[in-house]
């Protein structure tokens, strides 16, 4: 129990427990209560807080934190990257490549190993895709004011791959980069190019997703595959729906998504409409999608850029 100092001197009868002369047993007992789980603070009981019961509180406490966060950090805008963490920057997914070949050399008949090599050879082929992401972050970080103005900030999941590559390219430049890491079951380590007081980690993937888009002035998405294919179907029905204001969603790789995703049986089968192709845009590489970026927006008239700001593309 903790001490607590006299009011000018003197105990107020509640501040010290009933004296043991008094019943030698009421220490014993009042030890007893003060252990029993409803005498804990609530905001100090761990099992109130992660409760059943609780959850809606939880869900406003994963929201606020990063809410507060940003608003501290002045985050006005931001631009959204997602696409795979399993695609590398080209030397390491040459590493792998060349650890699985010589693997294979030792049981040329194994059927695994092939497949391993196949999908090594095609993260090389889509390395290319780290280093566009990490230029399109570049774009991002240095748009506006210069690296210091944070009205434009680019946010990603925070994990590896592509979202390391944007993030990476944001603080090549010394701008500040968001990063919204997810409680998994695997620990997810974040990627080293967060800003340190605006990478976050959420318990609740819906409060997760309702920070990507809840200042979003652009969706850019490269190869991916659940993860980034979950956060690109949902921004497209929310503005299909009329739910979110619509943004320009670009995916970047049109060849990659065009084998991935065929928008147009879909349109031909009358399951979406025609005017839903017109949601998002296929670009082919970091100039294309910026560029689109910007000139949506000009249309719209809502420019991101205030007369005289850099594009961010400048040499």
């Amino acid at each position: 129990m903790k001490k607590r100092l006299p009011i000018n001197g003197t105990h107020l009868p509640w501040e010290k427990p009933k004296p043991k002369e008094e019943d030698p047993k009421s220490l014993q007992l009042i030890k007893k209560i003060m252990q029993s789980p409803t005498y804990r603070l609530a905001e100090e009981d761990e099992d109130f807080l992660k409760s059943y019961e609780t959850r809606g509180i939880r869900l406003e406490l994963d929201y606020l934190k990063a809410e507060l966060a940003m608003n501290k950090a002045g985050i006005k805008h931001t631009i959204v990257v997602f696409g795979s963490a399993r695609i590398r920057e080209y030397k390491t997914a040459m590493k792998n490549l060349k650890e699985v070949q010589r693997e294979l050399e030792k049981n040329k008949d194994s059927k695994e190993l092939l497949q391993k090599l196949y999908i090594a050879e095609r993260m090389v082929e889509k390395s290319i895709f780290y280093e566009d992401a990490r230029r399109f972050g570049r774009f991002v970080g240095k748009s506006g004011k210069g690296p210091d103005d944070s009205r434009i900030t680019l946010m990603t999941g925070g994990g590896p791959g592509i979202m390391e590559a944007a993030n990476r390219g944001a603080h090549d430049v010394g701008a500040k980069t968001i990063g919204l890491n997810i409680n998994l079951p695997h620990e997810q380590f974040p990627n080293p190019y967060i800003t340190p007081e605006l990478c976050f980690q959420f318990h609740y993937f819906a409060i997760r997703k309702l920070h990507f888009l809840n200042r979003a002035k652009a969706l850019v998405v490269y190869p991916g595959g659940f993860g980034t294919l979950d956060e690109l179907f949902e921004t497209l029905t929310l503005i299909q729906t009329k739910k979110n204001r619509p943004i320009p969603v670009v995916l970047v790789g049109k060849s990659y998504w065009k084998k991935a995703i065929d928008f147009d049986f879909l349109k031909d089968e009358g399951v979406i409409a025609p005017e839903d192709l017109k949601i998002f845009h296929f670009a082919d590489n970091a100039i294309d999608a910026w560029q689109h970026i910007l000139k949506w927006h000009e249309d719209y008239n809502t420019p991101l850029l205030k007369e005289g700001e850099k594009t961010g593309m400048e040499d």
